[in-house]
């Protein structure tokens, strides 16, 4: 089953402002929407291998308050732009 984990940009605004803790993530798949702080990405045996995770108490050294944390390989890609740019 396929599933969209969606960072909503407007709760994390609206918790900055008013100093809430609503959750920003919402996990999407056809037949529900959760909503959470956290979110685990499983591998077909359960086993965790990423972690969404939304801390505004304990931003990142950046400032990041939303991250993707794992301990698996990462692979990028990058676009070019129309006019040949990256």
């Amino acid at each position: 089953m396929k599933t969209i984990v969606h960072v909503n940009q407007h709760v994390i605004r609206k918790n900055r402002k008013t100093g809430g803790v609503d959750p920003v993530l919402t996990v999407k798949t056809y037949k529900s929407n959760e909503y959470a702080h956290e979110a685990a990405i499983l591998d077909k045996d359960g086993e965790v291998v990423a972690k969404i995770i939304y801390r505004p108490d304990k931003p990142l050294s950046c400032g990041a308050q939303v991250w993707i944390e794992t301990q698996n390989t990462v692979e990028t890609t990058v676009f070019e732009e129309e006019d040949g740019e990256t």
